[in-house]
């Protein structure tokens, strides 16, 4: 089976696509066969295919193995709001256990690495009683953590390390990612990350406007995931 991580974010847009991307691409630079799943996205939109979201599609670029929209992104929602929210608005129930099942296909598709992006923060909703953090429980597999370069990320970080924890999953490594321009003091924010983290630094992604993922590759060093 695949070596494979669940990539989490400090919070919503800083840039787990783009990290996920880059470290799929980085891989592939190295050899390997790549795999990528986006359980559930909202802020999609209807296509004559169905409902296809962007990240999903950039994710579905950067991977080498050639898999259906469907099984990179499950559950697609089209509203961008919470995605618990949007499945009510839809109708739909997001369940744990059917987002596994499809992880593990993949997982089981011949690829080195499957990396599982989530939606949010780690403790997205899906339901009443249930949460996106959930789904790595279930399938026992360890967290990248992309941290947001911004004022309020160190707190942010910090706890989020601690909720993986507390969840009982390894916290494999982190990548700091400028998803926007003008952060101050970011030499010393980034020291204190590294002296509070209990993961290694995988990379430091700078501010891109293009977000070129293939460009932001070179900035990664998977070596303490393979």
């Amino acid at each position: 089976m695949a070596r494979t991580y669940f990539v989490a974010g400090t919070d919503t847009e800083v840039g787990k696509t783009h990290v996920t991307a880059a470290l799929l691409a980085c891989c592939a630079d190295r050899g390997l066969q790549t795999a990528a799943v986006k359980p559930v996205a909202s802020g999609c939109e209807a296509t004559a295919e169905g409902l296809r979201n962007s990240d999903a599609l950039l994710l579905q670029e950067a991977m080498t193995m050639e898999l259906p929209y469907q099984q990179v992104n499950p559950i697609a929602l089209e509203p961008a709001i919470a995605p618990h929210i949007a499945a009510i608005e839809a109708g739909r129930r997001l369940d744990v256990s059917r987002m596994a099942g499809v992880c593990r296909g993949v997982m089981n598709t011949g690829a080195d690495l499957v990396l599982i992006e989530g939606a949010g923060g780690w403790r997205t909703p899906l339901g009443p009683r249930s949460f996106l953090s959930d789904l790595p429980r279930e399938l026992d597999v360890p967290v990248i953590l992309v941290v947001g370069m911004q004022l309020g990320c160190i707190n942010h970080a910090v706890l989020t390390a601690e909720a993986i924890r507390h969840d009982g999953l390894q916290l494999a490594g982190w990548v700091a990612n400028f998803a926007r321009e003008g952060m101050a003091r970011p030499e010393e924010n980034l020291g204190t990350l590294r002296q509070l983290l209990p993961a290694p630094l995988l990379g430091v992604m700078p501010f891109d406007e293009a977000a070129d993922y293939r460009r932001a590759a070179g900035q990664l060093d998977p070596a303490p995931l393979l």
